[in-house]
C-alpha cells in the first residue's frame, strides 16, 4: 500500500470510527463461576528508553525482583501462569488467572504492589506510584493497556481462504483494530483430562 492510499485508509477509518465509534473491550465477571476461570491478560507497557541500555536496565530491575513477584504470584491462588517478556519496544506481562480482573489487578497491588512501583518508571505515561496509594488509578491503567479479546462474532465472519480482498473486511472489525492496535484474536483455555498432581497422587509417588 503506498503512501497516498494509506493516508486515504487513514481518513476513511477516521469517518467510520467518528460515525460508529468502536465500543470498549473488557472483560466482563459472569454469575455464573465456570465462565470465569482461566482468564487471559496481556498487559502491553510501550518502554520509555526501548534502547538495548534501557532494556537492560529494564531487566536488571525486574531480576532483583523475581523472588518478591513469585511469591506475591503464589499468594494470590488464582494465577495459573504469566511471565514477562520484551516484545519490540513493549514490556508485556501475560497471565492467566480465574475470577474478577479488578480483584485479580488488586491482588497485584497487595502482594506485589512494590514491585510494580519499579518497573513503572520504565514505561510510557506510568499510573501514580507507590501504586498501593491509588489501586482504583492503577486497576484502570491495567485495564487500559490489556489487549482486548475481539469479539468473536467479528473473527468468525471472515474467511480470508475464499475471498482475501480487504476492500471486503467489515467496517466495525477495521475501527476496532484501529482503535486498538494491541488485540487478541483467539485463545483456547480447557483441561486436561487429569492433572500432573492427580497423575503422580494415582501413581502414589507424591511430591
Amino acid at each position: 500500500m503506498g503512501m497516498v492510499e494509506r493516508m486515504l485508509t487513514g481518513a476513511l477509518l477516521k469517518y467510520w470510527a467518528k460515525r460508529e465509534p468502536a465500543p470498549r473491550l473488557q472483560a466482563v465477571y459472569s454469575m455464573n463461576p465456570s465462565d470465569n476461570i482461566q482468564r487471559t491478560m496481556n498487559l502491553i507497557m510501550p518502554l520509555a528508553d526501548p534502547s538495548p541500555l534501557g532494556k537492560a536496565q529494564l531487566v536488571q530491575t525486574l531480576a532483583a525482583a523475581v523472588h518478591e513477584v513469585t511469591a506475591g504470584l503464589n499468594n494470590t491462588q488464582i494465577v495459573h501462569n504469566g511471565r514477562f517478556t520484551i516484545v519490540g519496544d513493549h514490556l508485556v506481562m501475560f497471565s492467566v488467572y480465574d475470577g474478577d480482573f479488578s480483584d485479580y489487578i488488586r491482588d497485584f497491588i497487595y502482594n506485589i504492589g512494590a514491585a510494580f512501583d519499579g518497573i513503572m518508571k520504565f514505561v510510557v505515561d506510568p499510573p501514580r506510584t507507590p501504586v498501593e496509594d491509588f489501586p482504583d488509578e492503577f486497576v484502570e491503567w491495567v485495564r487500559t493497556h490489556d489487549a482486548p479479546q475481539l469479539p468473536y462474532q467479528d473473527i468468525a465472519s471472515l474467511n480470508p481462504a475464499s475471498d482475501p480482498d480487504l476492500t471486503k473486511l467489515g467496517r466495525r472489525l477495521a475501527v476496532l483494530l484501529d482503535a486498538y492496535p494491541h488485540a487478541q484474536l483467539f485463545s483456547y483455555l480447557a483441561y486436561p483430562g487429569a492433572t500432573a498432581a492427580q497423575t503422580r497422587a494415582a501413581l502414589e509417588q507424591g511430591w
